[in-house]
C-alpha cells in the first residue's frame, strides 16, 4: 500500500536502528524520506534508493537551533513540501542520579527534548501554513514508568509527551496531527549482550514474551502518519508487549 505517495518525510536520527527501519518503511509506502542524523546516511540512503525507494541524507546536529531551521527550509524548497516528520533522534547516559554527572543530565535533555523543539517549531510553521502534516515523537515507556538509573532519559521523554499532548492542542485547527509511540525493549545490539538470567527475568514482565523488533516500532509510526490516523492525535501508543499497562 502506497499510502505516502507523492509525501516528503524527515526522519531524524535515520542513520540506524529503530530510525533506519521507519525511514525503510515509510519509504515502502511511497515517501521520500530524508535521513537527518549526525552520523553517515549514506548506507540507509544507498540500500533504500537500491529497494526501488526514494531517499536523501543529511548532516543534522539537531542541538543546534540555526542548523535545523536551516534544514528544514533547504528540504522544503527543494521539495515543495513537508508531509511527515518523525523526531526519533534520541541518546541514553545513564546512571543513578546520586553519580550522574551535570553534563550527562544535561545532554540527554539537550538532544532528546530540546532537539525535538529545534527541529519540530520550523516545520509546525510549514504544516500551519500547509494545513496538513502528520508529526511522530519517539517516546518511550520509560516517561511513562519511569526506570532506575535514567532519571534523566524518563524526564526528556516525559517531557516529550507533555510536548505532544501540548503541540496536538496548537496544531488540530489546521489539520496537523502530532502523536508519539513509547517503545518497550526492543531488539537491539545493547538487548543482544543480556545473558539467559537477565532476559529471562525480563520475559517475566512482559505479558507478549519476547523484545520487540525494530519493524514492529515502525509499523506503528507509519500507521500515526499515515491516512488511518487522521482523526487520531495527542495519544501515546504503547508498543511495549504489555510491559506498562
Amino acid at each position: 500500500m502506497n499510502e505516502f505517495d507523492g509525501q516528503v518525510a524527515v526522519v531524524t536520527g535515520g542513520a540506524r536502528g529503530i530510525g533506519a527501519e521507519i525511514a525503510r518503511r515509510l519509504a515502502r509506502g511511497g515517501a521520500t524520506v530524508v535521513c537527518a542524523d549526525v552520523l553517515d546516511t549514506a548506507g540507509i540512503v544507498a540500500e533504500i534508493n537500491g529497494a526501488g525507494g526514494t531517499a536523501e541524507g543529511c548532516e543534522l546536529n539537531v542541538t543546534d537551533a540555526e542548523a535545523a531551521a536551516n534544514t528544514v527550509k533547504s528540504i522544503h524548497e527543494a521539495h515543495g513540501r513537508l508531509d511527515v516528520l518523525v523526531n526519533n533522534a534520541g541518546i541514553t547516559r545513564d546512571q543513578l542520579l546520586v553519580r550522574m554527572k551535570p553534563e550527562d543530565w544535561n545532554l540527554v535533555l539537550d538532544i532528546n527534548l530540546d532537539g525535538v523543539f529545534n527541529v519540530t517549531q520550523p516545520v509546525a510553521k510549514l504544516m500551519m501554513r500547509a494545513k496538513s502534516g502528520r508529526i511522530v515523537n519517539l517516546a518511550s515507556v520509560v516517561g511513562l514508568m519511569g526506570n532506575a538509573g535514567q532519571t534523566n532519559y524518563a524526564a526528556s521523554k516525559a517531557g516529550l509527551i507533555g510536548f505532544t499532548k501540548s503541540l496536538a492542542r496548537e496544531l488540530g485547527p489546521r489539520n496537523v496531527t502530532v502523536n508519539a509511540v513509547a517503545p518497550g525493549y526492543i531488539q537491539t545490539p545493547m538487548t543482544d549482550k543480556l545473558t539467559d538470567d537477565q532476559r529471562e527475568a525480563l520475559m517475566r514482565n512482559i505479558p507478549i514474551p519476547r523484545l520487540g523488533t525494530p519493524q514492529d516500532v515502525a509499523e506503528a509510526v507509519a500507521f500515526l502518519a499515515g491516512p488511518s490516523a487522521s482523526y487520531i492525535t495527542g495519544v501515546v501508543l504503547n508498543i511495549s508487549g504489555g510491559l506498562y499497562i
